[in-house]
């Protein structure tokens, strides 16, 4: 067995080694500490946020993966693969829906020794029951009230263990609790039904909605932090440069932001990938499995859409540089003969992480959705790679069939909901504790 880290795997456990030490280091600056102490202060800021650390969670645990050393040539699972190992082995022919124990489409099937059209019995869903037409109600009846009972065992025991907590400190857990516990709740009713039904259903190659939905969320995540970390230092570099020099350089780099802006950012993220594809088609022998061209693809996606999407950024950055320039502790720094590189790190950028920081945090969202209609309109990730937009293509045809397959659709759109949801709500308690004017307002 040995470690088989992708490289969006490496990066992604360097974004977290990198805010595990940005967390130390704010315990040592009481005004940032101050700031996220407010932003912790407000319900929904707390509630969003366990379900982000939901969401981040599985993306982890998705990041960590190895292969045996006997199975070389293979793809290399990851601790969520193994985790759903049952659903993704308990595969049936075509669609299912939600909890059925019939297929969703009549077949030709023998019966009596007769060829007839009905709907046939799933390999999966419901082969416990032997009599299902009298006991599949009764049996999801029982399975759920079973998920209850141990899921507000649980959440009774996390009370006890946390009501000092809960009772003593000035932050709002019993909101985050509240969520929590909701969370844990619909987690463990879903993975109880999981044993012997498909809670969500099947996509028309037989595979658990569930089990796609929840590979999906690294996607997400990928491409919200990826991009994100694009995106920052060419805002932030480019946008200081031309606001604090001034000049042939603001020139040069308005020049640039304005051009890649003027640009379809549809068209150049379309021609780029496409052209990775044909590089990627062309040379096989540069990836040993699938799966690692569908991350390379990924990679470059994350790649080319901070390209096109730091202009935003870089305008209000370089908006923002010149305003700080002409201050007076600046010029004061200036006549004291302190360098352009000292005033730039020791007074420019502090001053601006606020900005930055919002607007990163803002940005995120809008990353996951880019995903999806990127993915929609078929330049966005490998096919392969499970993600909410390939999910949401996939529905497409679906809708337009008789009966209507809703249940990918509305599974690609409820995950999207609370991911991007809890996003744009703690981005909000971000900016109203760190940006200055929203405070004078309130």
């Amino acid at each position: 067995m040995s470690l088989a880290l992708l490289p969006t795997d490496w990066l992604i456990w360097a974004v977290v080694v990198a805010i595990v030490f940005w967390v130390m280091k704010i315990r040592s600056q009481p005004i940032l500490l101050e700031n996220w102490q407010k932003v912790f202060m407000q319900p929904a800021a707390m509630v969003s946020g366990v379900v982000l650390l939901c969401f981040v969670s599985i993306g982890l645990l998705d990041s960590i993966r190895w292969m045996d050393t006997n199975r070389s040539g293979e793809n290399a699972l990851s601790v969520l693969d193994r985790v759903l190992d049952p659903l993704a082995k308990a595969r049936e022919r075509r669609y299912s829906a939600p909890l059925a124990y019939l297929s969703f489409r009549k077949e030709s099937i023998e019966r009596d020794g007769q060829s007839v059209r009905d709907y046939p019995r799933l390999k999966f869903g419901g082969a416990h029951l032997h009599d299902p037409t009298n006991e599949w109600l009764d049996d999801i009846a029982a399975r759920s009230v079973m998920a209850l009972a141990k899921g507000l065992l649980i959440v009774f025991l996390l009370g006890l263990s946390l009501r000092w907590i809960l009772r003593k400190s000035p932050y709002p857990w019993r909101w985050a609790f509240a969520s929590f516990s909701l969370l844990l709740l619909v987690a463990v009713w879903a993975a109880e039904l999981s044993a012997a039904y498909h809670v969500l259903g099947t996509d028309r190659t037989g595979n658990s909605v569930l089990w796609i939905a929840l590979k999906s969320i690294r996607t997400a995540l990928v491409i919200g932090v990826l991009t994100t970390l694009v995106v920052l230092p060419l805002a932030l570099g480019l946008g200081v440069m031309a606001g604090y020099f001034r000049g042939w350089i603001d020139e040069v780099i308005q020049y640039v932001y304005t051009l890649l802006s003027s640009i379809p950012d549809v068209l150049l993220i379309a021609a780029t990938v496409l052209l990775l594809q044909v590089s990627i088609d062309n040379h096989p022998e540069l990836f040993a499995t699938a799966l690692e061209r569908s991350d390379a693809r990924l990679l470059f996606l994350c790649l080319i859409l901070g390209v096109t999407a730091f202009t935003g950024l870089c305008r209000l950055v370089r908006g923002e540089a010149m305003k700080l320039r002409e201050l007076e502790y600046i010029q004061a720094a200036r006549a004291f003969g302190v360098s352009s590189f000292g005033i730039i790190t020791r007074h420019i950028v502090p001053n601006l992480m606020h900005i930055v920081l919002i607007s990163v945090v803002m940005q995120f969202s809008g990353f996951v959705l880019a995903e999806a209609v990127l993915s929609y309109v078929g330049v966005g990730v490998d096919p392969k790679t499970p993600s909410f937009g390939v999910m949401i293509n996939t529905a497409r045809a679906e809708l337009a069939a008789t009966p209507v397959v809703w249940w990918t659709l509305g599974t690609a759109f409820v995950f999207m909901l609370m991911l991007v949801l809890s996003a744009n709500l703690f981005s909000d308690a971000v900016r109203d504790a760190f940006d200055p004017r929203a405070r004078l307002r309130q």
